[in-house]
């Protein structure tokens, strides 16, 4: 027996396999972007695979790290068939939804390998207005602190000028009380000396019964001192 006929043959080999990818080429719609190359040793794959996954898991509902995986596999070689990979993508994602995904992707491929970063331009415009955004933000949290800070200092400068509130509401009320308090009675007494002055020069003076003459100088002058007046008073008695 032949040793050749234990020999198995490849997907290439198979005619019945490239028969049925010729009638898919037919069958299937692509997109124009597809018929250029791509040269993916200019392209940032690892910039590309986060889309790739979220694009992916938008089609299907779910993760799924097998498709996922199939993707990247076949964007490992130099110059990847952008047909025959819609075509194996198809039993994954359906026609419809392999077509709009490779309508997607290769123009990112395409783009990337133009720039030398091997970066899209559509990812860089995004990030540049990410950062564009930020600074927006930071700009106005700036702008509003600084307003707070320039309405705190006011307040500190007006406070500081003005009097207190309740200083300004209590030192008009105080003083009257102060004024109005000493008549009625709230400070001490007099000494005793004053009192006697008092009563001594409201009571009348006794007529000379003695028939002595008191000088009119000291009668004027007993007006005036308790003390002179309790003199004279004793020498009329005498």
């Amino acid at each position: 027996m032949d040793a050749g006929f234990f020999r198995g043959t490849s997907a290439e080999q198979d005619n019945r396999f490239s028969n049925k990818q010729k009638k898919l080429l037919k069958q299937l719609k692509f997109a124009e972007c597809l018929d250029k190359k791509v040269d993916m040793t200019k392209v940032n794959l690892e910039v590309i695979k986060p889309w790739i996954t979220q694009r992916v898991t938008e089609i299907l509902g779910f993760e799924d790290d097998v498709v996922i995986e199939f993707i990247f596999n076949q964007l490992e070689e130099k110059h990847p068939d952008s047909k025959m990979m819609q075509i194996n993508l198809t039993g994954f994602l359906n026609g419809k939804n392999a077509r709009e995904f490779m309508k997607d992707l290769w123009p990112l491929l395409l783009s990337a390998q133009e720039n030398i970063a091997g970066i899209p331009s559509a990812f860089l415009e995004q990030k540049k207005e990410e950062i564009k955004q930020r600074q927006i933000e930071q700009e106005k949290l700036a702008s509003l602190k600084k307003v707070d800070e320039e309405k705190k200092e006011k307040d500190l400068r007006e406070r500081a000028q003005s009097p207190s509130p309740r200083r300004r509401k209590r030192s008009p009320s105080r003083s009257p009380r102060r004024k109005q308090a000493s008549p009625v009675g709230g400070s001490s007494p007099p000494p005793p000396l004053m009192q006697l002055s008092t009563k001594s020069s409201e009571e009348p003076v006794e007529p000379d019964t003695s028939g002595r003459a008191v000088p009119e100088a000291v009668v004027q002058e007993a007006s005036t001192t308790w003390f002179v007046e309790f003199l004279l008073l004793f020498e009329v008695g005498i």
